[in-house]
């Protein structure tokens, strides 16, 4: 792989007053490479938006270096920086009556002369980025009418139009549903690939990141930054500290968060390892019933019956049977007591 971006003992913050400096991480030696997703990840305040800024050219590093291409960035002129590295902010801009496909050929402008005439491999550059991005029924609409997503679908595709080997993108996907979120992860991990530009995207949708990324870049509040692949960083335990937090636990086998619950009582759940029964598990545990494999005092059955789901409550007297699973979860309720040490 060809590394497009290094960060040399990059020191990154802000100036305070009176020539004091806020370090918010330091010491950062990392590698960008072509083709790659790479997904920035961290808890407010980390300062992901500040290197964002920094590796944009938009904020001086505090100390060390980011080189583009074997150049320090901050020293690229902003013509010849703009056909290097493109950037997509999720502040809204104000693009006035303009069409979606006016929009995206903006993205050409570092290339035009002094009159801004497109040519034809211009013409053919920005339809490329619209079949990226499936942008196609998008352009003929002015920019003010499209929703967020749509939005920045075509802000995406006036990005890419500018044939960039970097692309820097900050919270793109904040808006989106979660639909749209999907699709636009797997959009981005298409671009890396067809377009051989690298892909350095600063997200919260953790674990949209862990299943996507190439890389992840992770920044905790620590100031410690640390790289790795996703499930690197999962079973090294890293990605689980950086997000420490008293209201929710991270789950290794599952790769995602749970809330902390307190659990009252203790049930064992029998049946085929299905959808019926992890969602099962999901709701006992969400009302406070802890599952175990063995030795409870309250058995849970789940099992198909002509088609259709069957639940049997096994405890304190005869079994209970429930064609609904909100019928079993009520009455267990009120018959489960709690866990006493």
């Amino acid at each position: 792989m060809n590394s497009i971006i290094q960060l040399e003992a990059l020191s990154i913050g802000y100036s305070l007053e009176k020539n004091q400096k806020k370090v918010i991480a330091d010491n950062i030696n990392i590698d960008l490479y072509k083709g790659e997703l790479v997904c920035l990840l961290g808890p407010n305040g980390a300062g992901k938006s500040t290197l964002m800024r920094t590796l944009s050219g938009m904020q001086f590093p505090l100390e060390g270096k980011v080189f583009l291409g074997g150049k320090d960035l901050h020293k690229i002129p902003s013509s010849d920086l703009a056909k290097q590295l493109s950037v997509v902010l999720t502040t809204r801009v104000d693009t006035g009556l303009l069409t979606a496909y006016e929009v995206i050929s903006l993205g050409r402008y570092p290339y035009t002369n002094w009159s801004g005439k497109l040519s034809a491999h211009d013409h053919s550059v920005i339809q490329r980025a619209i079949k990226m991005t499936g942008a196609g029924e998008l352009i003929q609409r002015p920019i003010h009418e499209l929703s967020d997503g749509e939005r920045q679908k075509i802000m995406m595709a006036r990005a890419l139009a500018q044939e960039p080997q970097v692309m820097i993108l900050d919270e793109v996907t904040a808006f989106l549903d979660l639909p749209r979120r999907v699709d636009f992860m797997q959009m981005l991990k298409k671009m890396a690939r067809e377009s051989d530009c690298a892909i350095l995207l600063s997200t919260h949708d953790l674990d949209l990141a862990l299943r996507a990324a190439d890389q992840i870049w992770l920044l905790p509040k620590t100031g410690e930054f640390i790289v790795g692949s996703p499930e690197s960083l999962v079973l090294n335990g890293a990605f689980e500290r950086a997000f420490a937090s008293e209201g929710v636990q991270f789950d290794r086998q599952s790769g995602s968060f749970h809330l902390n619950t307190s659990f009252h009582a203790e049930v064992q759940i029998n049946g085929e390892k299905d959808e019926l029964v992890f969602w099962t598990q999901r709701a006992l545990e969400r009302y406070g019933f802890k599952t175990v494999s063995a030795n409870a005092g309250f058995n849970v059955e789940v099992k198909h019956n002509q088609g259709k789901p069957v639940w049997i409550w096994q405890g304190q007297g005869d079994p209970r049977s429930f064609d609904h699973l909100e019928e079993m979860i009520a009455v267990a309720r009120k018959i489960c007591p709690p866990i006493t040490d």
